[in-house]
């Protein structure tokens, strides 16, 4: 199970860090991606992580302001997103993909919603201008 928390409201050009907590499966042989959905539109991958060898990716729409880790004793990843602007308003969403075949590369999947194999709930981010 994934559950995703830490949305709120922020200001323009504030910073929120969101939490993506795991239960039942450990990260090892795992990606982790979040994506967002804002009104009236799709669902989009922001950041991803394969904890095979620790690659990240970011969409170039987050990309130098958003930072995803984690914290593997506590099982959660995190996204920090800094600079925030009112197009970052949407609901966030974790997602889990358990990985199977081990040194393959997955870059071109990991914004890709079909990938992955389980969701959380997501969590509102709203930001004003």
């Amino acid at each position: 199970q994934l559950q995703a928390s830490g949305g709120g409201l922020v200001q323009s050009g504030g910073s929120l860090t969101l939490s993506c907590a795991a239960s039942g499966f450990t990260f090892d042989n795992y990606a982790i991606g979040w994506f967002r959905q804002a009104p009236g539109k799709g669902r989009e991958g922001v950041s991803s992580i394969i904890f095979e060898d620790d690659s990240t990716y970011y969409s170039d729409s987050v990309k130098g302001r958003f930072t995803i880790s984690s914290d593997n004793a506590e099982n959660t990843v995190y996204l920090q997103m800094r600079n925030l602007k009112p197009e970052d308003t949407a609901v966030y969403y974790c997602a889990a993909k358990r990985i199977t075949i081990p040194g393959k590369t997955w870059d071109l999947w990991v914004f890709e919603k079909i990938w992955y194999d389980s969701w959380g709930r997501g969590t509102l981010v709203t930001v004003s201008s």
